[in-house]
């Protein structure tokens, strides 16, 4: 299985765990919440993985039906996967069409599915470093009938609830 491919399950595993846990014997424990972002672990059978995540402040258009966006940052120790980033906004994405931007940032996605991530540690470093920093994080896309939408995320917790999950997957 390539690293995409774990990538994409695990993004999924993390998203179906949180909507639907009480199916699910590995339901991730909150480790602390920290005002708009709340940090998770859980044991994947493989390993810990700790992730921290928030739900948008602001979604767009009103009338466009679409499931729950969130924004994930993700540890897995036993693949050595740190700083992890994750969108989904809760519809099919047209490829490649997902966007972050803070301030005069701005960060481009590849998208499988309903899924989004960054396509390196470079850009992923370079993402976390500007949401330390930012108070929002706009996630703008474009869905597979052509809909565009734009979740409007706080950043407000997001350094406390990373470095939370960070340590707990050290």
């Amino acid at each position: 299985m390539n690293k995409m491919t774990k990538k994409i399950i695990h993004t999924f595993f993390i998203f179906c765990v949180m909507s639907y846990s009480t199916t699910f014997a590995a339901e991730p424990k909150s480790i602390g919440k920290f005002k708009n972002w709340e940090t998770f672990t859980y044991n994947d059978g493989k390993g810990k993985v700790c992730f921290a995540q928030t739900l948008p402040l602001e979604r767009g258009p009103k009338n466009f039906k679409r499931g729950q966006s969130r924004l994930f940052v993700t540890f897995r120790t036993s693949e050595k996967i740190i700083n992890e980033i994750s969108v989904t906004s809760g519809h099919e994405y047209k490829s490649s069409s997902v966007t972050a931007i803070s301030g005069k940032n701005e960060f481009a996605f590849f998208s499988q599915g309903s899924f989004a991530w960054l396509i390196d540690g470079e850009e992923e470093f370079n993402l976390i470093k500007t949401m330390k920093k930012a108070s929002k994080l706009s996630v703008t896309a474009t869905a597979k009938n052509g809909s565009k939408t734009k979740d409007l995320y706080s950043m407000m917790g997001f350094t406390k609830a990373y470095n939370a999950a960070k340590k707990n997957c050290a």
